[in-house]
């Protein structure tokens, strides 16, 4: 990564440090995270993770509670440890980027005619944001040590959230995701990994004590005991990761989100300590608050990219995110969405074609079910017949 010139005279003061000043190297540091816009910034030494945290990866993967996340098994054996993907990593730098809601998230579960979207997604999608400002950081770690660099925002495979807890940003809760104490559960990561021996930061501690509320408030049980997630049964993954239909067993709990979740981190006491974020860069895209489902039914391929771009939406692609939607749409005992329901029964993507026979049988009479079940005879997929079985036999 060569640094341009402009940032090679902006950092000129600083050269001093290029053989080693710990503590002028952390000054630097410091400086870019701040001006880059980055909440909280630690270091981590990358040979004090040790092997347990990549132990417990491999544990969650032979027990198959990845689901269908295929990307996590395959490159396993390289995210178990910074050093098994980069040998030459010694320092973790560890950047959080705050995007704390000034509203409560779970405000729209109660608008059954709307749909509720995870706090996330409804900003601008954190990796255009995050790793921009992370590059800028990196060229003054290079700069100031002479030592390579290189930098990942969650799409390599690197354990981000044990690498933070190391680094004291913060600490994995009973939910498995970060906590911070000054920010809560609402952190955008981003790690630079640099060659260079830069003095860490102490690691942090749990503070989450007796508290449970992140394990009781999740809809679907998707904790089997704290600090362990079973994916297959989270509504994020089901939403957003998982690429089939969406098991019964969770439709009815999964309400109107339609995509993520903030059950587990809503209900954090530790939230009570964050600052609203008003990062310009990660305003709340109003499509995203409470959309009605009426509107979401309705959306076409280009329409739908249209809408949501930009926004980590759009990675879902249409057809999963009408699933979402017929899911939402089945849950909210609003009859008037039948015409827009019945329209998807012709949609060229199976997925979507099952979840509207799904949602038809939540909205409509078991006779009149039984009409529209006729003019579908010819449907030539199986798993959307068998959506057809199952909403007749209930």
């Amino acid at each position: 990564m060569a640094p341009p010139a402009a940032v090679r005279e902006k950092h000129a003061r600083d050269g001093a440090t290029r053989r080693g000043d710990a503590q002028a190297i952390r000054a630097v540091t410091a400086r870019e995270a701040a001006a880059a816009g980055f909440s909280a910034v630690r270091i981590a030494r990358v040979g004090d993770l040790g092997a347990e945290p990549g132990q417990r990866f491999l544990r969650f993967i032979a027990e198959r509670l990845h689901g269908d996340m295929d990307w996590l098994e395959a490159k396993a054996e390289r995210r178990q440890h910074p050093n098994a993907m980069w040998p030459e990593a010694r320092s973790a730098i560890v950047l959080g980027l705050s995007y704390a809601p000034d509203e409560d998230p779970l405000r729209f579960l109660a608008a059954r005619d709307r749909a509720s979207i995870s706090v996330y997604a409804s900003r601008r999608d954190y990796h255009d944001v995050v790793k921009p400002r992370l590059k800028r950081v990196a060229r003054a770690v290079q700069i100031a040590t002479g030592a390579d660099v290189k930098v990942f925002v969650d799409t390599a495979p690197l354990m981000e959230k044990p690498l933070a807890a190391l680094a004291g940003l913060g600490w994995q809760g009973k939910h498995t995701n970060l906590v911070s104490r000054e920010h809560g559960s609402w952190l955008y990561l981003g790690i630079v990994l640099t060659a260079a021996e830069i003095a860490p930061d102490e690691a942090e501690v749990s503070h989450c004590g007796n508290c449970r509320r992140c394990l009781d408030v999740c809809p679907t049980a998707a904790f089997p005991s704290p600090y362990q997630l079973d994916a297959r049964r989270c509504i994020s993954y089901l939403t957003i990761e998982h690429k089939g239909p969406i098991p019964h067993e969770f439709r009815t709990a999964i309400g109107n989100r339609i995509y993520g979740c903030d059950d587990c981190l809503a209900v954090c006491p530790w939230n009570k300590f964050a600052q609203a974020a008003h990062d310009q860069q990660l305003a709340i895209r109003p499509e995203t608050q409470g959309p009605r489902l009426a509107d979401l039914l309705t959306l076409d391929d280009e329409a739908f990219r249209k809408r949501f771009a930009g926004t980590p939406i759009r990675r879902a692609g249409h057809a999963r995110f009408m699933r979402n939607a017929l899911i939402a749409a089945g849950n909210s005992s609003d009859a008037t969405l039948v015409p827009h329901i019945e329209a998807l029964l012709g949609h060229e993507s199976p997925l979507v074609r099952g979840a509207a026979v799904w949602a038809l049988s939540r909205l409509k009479q078991q006779d009149d079910l039984k009409k529209l079940a006729q003019a579908h005879t010819r449907e030539a997929d199986e798993s959307v017949r068998e959506e057809w079985a199952m909403a007749l036999a209930s």
